[in-house]
């Protein structure tokens, strides 16, 4: 949950005369979301950000159904997705529902030609490889390994980036972003049992104000369609702002994982949620401290929900054969647990180095082509064998 923040400058009070140093008045500007009744920001522009040259032809990235109604344990190979130059173009999505889309990317080059912006789902882009920085009119974020980046809707941005080896889990969310409720007081405020605190946040620093005319392409995404738009002036123009809507960063090393004398269910892990699922983190951690207790997780039938997991680094106790960019996702209406033998195997292991991401959404994920062409076709069959 994002804290109040302000950058730059702003006038005393909201909504009066706020001029520049010639006398003509900046531009303010309210963005908000769920109407006017929730998490907004007032932003102060050196242009109106309201001054369209031209419009080009919108085109398709609608996600391409492969597998809409499936019930079978699968798993992808997100490695094998292949790196591309264009940012927008790398990004494959892979499992989709109406709730969210999740896709992969391995983007080579900086956004340097354009500027993009998803006007109808917040964006959380989890950074495995690579590292760089995120632009935006509120400033920019310094990202690295391991760095959920949460752009909300209606954000334009920039990624630029340190080297051409780049690889990004992405969650489009067509619901706000949020922490989990039971991890905030009545005031909003990250409570003393939560696993990450307001300190842990990234905020947009180094406010840059591009006071500038001319022809910028902006990208624009809604309803599966890319509009390109060709502005008159730098959408990075904010001379200033104050508000709760704005890009962030949080690192996953940041996460303290909740742990007992007894298995902890997947519920302690979360980390984010949308409407209709959440997002968990598997961080390393000490196992269990009861003297008859068994680590690695036991059976369970996932009735009301999918469970994705995305396994970013370390050994996986209750998996064979997991690699680096590996996308498990296990269908609500068949159990699933560990494979042979890993249950005791891990009986007396003390702590696990694990690093993964998970999401669990309750309405059934559909696969892509995208997905298809990098899945395992034999996972189902692995809990079959010793």
């Amino acid at each position: 949950m994002p804290v109040y923040h302000k950058s730059g400058q702003i006038p005393p009070k909201r909504h009066t005369q706020f001029r520049k140093p010639d006398g003509t008045l900046y531009a303010e500007e309210l963005v908000s979301t769920e109407g006017f009744s929730s998490l907004y920001s007032l932003v102060y522009h050196a242009y109106p950000p309201t001054i369209v040259k031209t419009l080009g032809e919108p085109y398709s990235v609608e996600p391409k159904i492969a597998r809409e109604k499936h019930l079978k344990h699968t798993s992808l190979i997100g490695f094998n997705i292949q790196p591309e130059d264009d940012y927008l173009k790398s990004r494959k999505p892979v499992l989709v529902n109406s709730d969210l889309h999740i896709s992969l990317a391995a983007p080579r080059k900086s956004m340097t030609e354009y500027f993009y912006k998803n006007s109808q789902a917040d964006e959380v882009i989890f950074v495995h490889v690579g590292s760089g920085t995120l632009k935006s009119g509120f400033g920019n974020i310094k990202f690295e390994y391991g760095d959920y980046l949460i752009v909300p809707r209606g954000t334009i941005y920039q990624l630029e980036f340190n080297s051409e080896d780049n690889r990004l889990f992405i969650v489009e969310s067509f619901s706000p972003i949020r922490s989990p409720k039971r991890y905030l007081n009545q005031y909003g405020q990250l409570m003393e049992h939560s696993p990450y605190c307001e300190r842990d946040l990234k905020l947009p620093e180094n406010l840059e104000t591009h006071d500038e005319k001319g022809d910028f392409k902006i990208l624009i995404k809604k309803q599966g369609l890319i509009y390109p738009y060709i502005y008159g002036t730098h959408p990075f123009d904010f001379v200033g702002w104050d508000g709760f809507h704005y890009p962030y960063g949080f690192s996953i090393h940041n996460f303290e994982p909740i742990t007992g004398r007894l298995h902890q269910p997947p519920p302690v892990h979360q980390t984010f949620e949308g409407h209709n699922f959440v997002i968990c983190s598997f961080v390393p951690r000490k196992y269990d401290y009861h003297p008859l207790s068994i680590p690695a997780p036991y059976n369970h039938s996932n009735v009301d929900s999918d469970e994705v997991l995305y396994y970013v680094d370390g050994d996986f106790m209750s998996r064979k054969s997991v690699v680096k960019g590996q996308i498990t996702l296990h269908p609500g209406g068949i159990p699933h647990g560990p494979h042979p033998g890993t249950v005791e195997k891990s009986i007396g292991k003390e702590s696990t180095e694990e690093l993964a991401v998970m999401i669990d959404p309750f309405k059934p994920l559909m696969l892509t082509e995208d997905a298809i062409k990098i899945e395992d076709p034999n996972y189902y069959k692995s809990w079959a064998s010793e």
